[in-house]
């Protein structure tokens, strides 16, 4: 049996919704609880959308507000020193903080924003992780869970998406220099956390972008995909999709097929040779 599915789904509104509800918050003309509810209704129309379109599986947390890198990034509490973040949930002033600064375009004046950055080969730009070679990684908020729990209360059972460890932290950059895939384990107990907390709900599968696949990896980022893959099946888990996008995964595609999950998504759009 076949079942459709997406990725993700834009998440501006089919009338720029989100831009418009973003600009009057960042003006002071809306609050906080009206851009979560603006925010929680484009969510509500685009899976009814894909629903009415005959889609089996609706993704979920697949919206961010900003940027999905400092979701992860604000999820697993990888917050820069001076933002005024001392553990707990990422309010949203320090969310806007990161992405946008504090300013008002002048540097000088306040907190500079995250580094951006092109997301590989398209035109939108994601906010780079700055992490220390100490970091210390915990659970501040589990949103994929949050998002899975509105859903199903609209009788929607969603796959959350949620950018995966070893792609994370090859986005990232560390103040000092060091591979951040030398923080791995430090990392992968709040992915495995997020995945056993969506595993009690009842959430069947997940979906773990790792768009790092369409990159030329060095060994050892091949040894921390399968690291982190193991590590997290032995823990209680949904199923997971693991998803590569952009390009063919062509010489890391023995190492996906090797990776204890229960689904793979290729790109056979730009990567055909991959059925080979």
């Amino acid at each position: 049996m076949s079942i459709a599915t997406s990725l993700g789904f834009p998440r501006i509104g089919r009338r720029r919704e989100l831009k418009s509800a973003l600009e009057a918050h960042w003006a002071g003309e809306l609050s906080e609880a009206g851009l979560q509810e603006a925010a929680r209704l484009l969510r509500a129309d685009s899976q009814s959308l894909q629903q009415g379109l005959g889609i089996g599986h609706i993704p979920s947390n697949d919206s961010p507000l900003y940027d999905h890198v400092l979701d992860t990034a604000c999820m697993v509490g990888a917050i820069p020193p001076g933002y005024g973040w001392r553990g707990g949930e990422v309010t949203l002033p320090t969310y806007f903080a990161l992405a946008r600064g504090t300013g008002g375009g002048d540097a000088a004046a306040g907190l500079p924003a995250l580094e951006m950055t092109k997301w590989f080969d398209t035109n939108y730009h994601y906010l780079v992780p700055r992490l220390a070679a100490g970091q210390h990684f915990a659970v501040t908020a589990n949103r994929p869970l949050a998002l899975f729990r509105e859903a199903l209360a609209r009788h929607r059972r969603t796959r959350p998406v949620v950018l995966g460890p070893v792609s994370f932290l090859l986005l990232a950059k560390t103040d000092d220099g060091s591979d951040p895939l030398d923080l791995l384990d430090r990392l992968l107990p709040c992915y495995a956390q997020v995945l056993a907390e969506l595993a009690a709900e009842g959430c069947a599968w997940v979906q773990m972008d790792e768009p790092v696949l369409a990159l030329d990896l060095a060994p050892k980022a091949r040894a921390a995909l399968r690291h982190a893959y193991e590590t997290l099946a032995r823990g209680a888990t949904p199923r997971l999709l693991l998803a590569s996008y952009f390009a063919p995964i062509a010489d890391n595609l023995p190492t996906a097929l090797a990776l204890p999950v229960a689904g793979l998504h290729l790109d056979l759009v730009r990567g055909r040779d991959d059925l080979a």
